[in-house]
């Protein structure tokens, strides 16, 4: 079933699912009509928000599109939760917000998705923060989808693949916003192999086959991750300056600001490793919990208010570490360059 899947495109480039506005139906569109694989993130949308935006895709595309869910964790601690809030109260009062009462264990409309994606099936279904199980698994593949499993290590690879998964999307610690780790780890980075290490590891683990995804930001690095085993390469960063992005004016901006020169992984926006752009936000809030996704809600108005306000200091400006070689540009004139040097 993968391989059918991977085999159909034109190109083996791979849309990586953006959470939070960047990813829209039109650029998960725009990358399949190319010859890509597009997806829509379902994270942070009710299941009938997530059945809108794919009527949106299929009405602009008849090419193979995927959905990303988040595999909802363990409860976050509330003193940990408590904590932070007050750590945060300057930050509220510096946007002119309240903070919020924050629920600890949101499953993120968990039974409706599947229930949507069992009932209406689409061609790809993929799992990031942790592994389905084998029954549903099972119940994907008797409705006819491919499922994909988000890993970051040999071990959450062999697990997967127990599992039932058709394909593994291999994530690098290179790779702009969430890490896609089965549990959130903190701090990560500099201790992990980078993603073509990673990639011969998971590829001396399993043979099921494998989508590289974090830190490519050109055909060089394309090439590299397909030379270390990849099937397909996926890219995040790359379309977020494309006019189909749903990125706001204040992350395209940052994106193309020099006065930004590095990267950084933190839980300071959401409870679970990210990285972005090393702002004043992240600087900081440098012992910022692991508390997802109640972070995440508790930040929430202090990101919308920061953005209103026109403020890159107080935005998660997700970024992974080729940041720099994004462009403005079609995302098709994207999947086709990658494309063709791949050929």
């Amino acid at each position: 079933m993968p391989d059918r899947i991977l085999d159909s495109l034109a190109h083996p480039v791979v849309l990586s699912p953006m959470a939070g506005g960047s990813g829209t139906p039109e650029l998960c569109a725009a990358v399949s009509e190319a010859g890509g694989l597009g997806f829509l993130a379902a994270g942070y949308k009710t299941a009938e928000a997530v059945a809108a935006e794919i009527e949106r895709v299929r009405a602009a595309t008849d090419r193979p599109f995927g959905v990303n869910l988040f595999v909802p964790g363990d409860p976050a601690d509330p003193d940990v939760v408590e904590a932070y809030a007050a750590e945060l109260a300057p930050e509220a009062e510096r946007y002119g917000v309240e903070l919020p009462d924050v629920p600890l264990d949101d499953d993120d409309d968990w039974d409706a998705k599947l229930d949507l994606l069992l009932r209406s099936p689409v061609p790809v279904v993929s799992f990031t923060f942790g592994c389905p199980d084998l029954n549903l698994v099972d119940r994907f593949h008797d409705v006819g989808t491919t499922v994909v499993v988000t890993v970051t290590d040999p071990g959450e690879a062999v697990a997967a693949v127990v599992a039932g998964a058709d394909a593994l999307s291999v994530q690098g610690p290179e790779a702009g916003g969430h890490r896609g780790s089965f549990v959130p780890r903190k701090p990560y980075g500099r201790s992990e192999p980078g993603l073509l290490d990673l990639l011969a590891a998971v590829r001396a683990a399993v043979r099921t086959p494998l989508i590289a995804a974090g830190g490519i930001g050109d055909a060089a690095a394309a090439l590299a991750a397909r030379e270390a085993g990849a099937a397909a390469v996926q890219f995040g960063t790359a379309f977020l300056l494309t006019p189909e992005s749903g990125a706001s004016a204040v992350h395209r901006a940052a994106l193309r600001d020099p006065r930004f020169t590095s990267t950084t992984v933190t839980t300071a926006f959401s409870g679970r490793p990210a990285r972005g752009l090393t702002n004043r936000f992240i600087l900081d809030h440098p012992d910022a919990p692991v508390g997802y996704p109640a972070v995440h809600h508790l930040t929430t108005p202090i990101r919308r208010a920061a953005v209103a306000q026109g403020d890159p200091g107080g935005v998660n400006l997700w970024a992974g570490t080729a940041w720099r070689l994004a462009e403005e540009r079609p995302a098709a004139d994207v999947v086709r360059e990658i494309g063709r040097a791949l050929a």
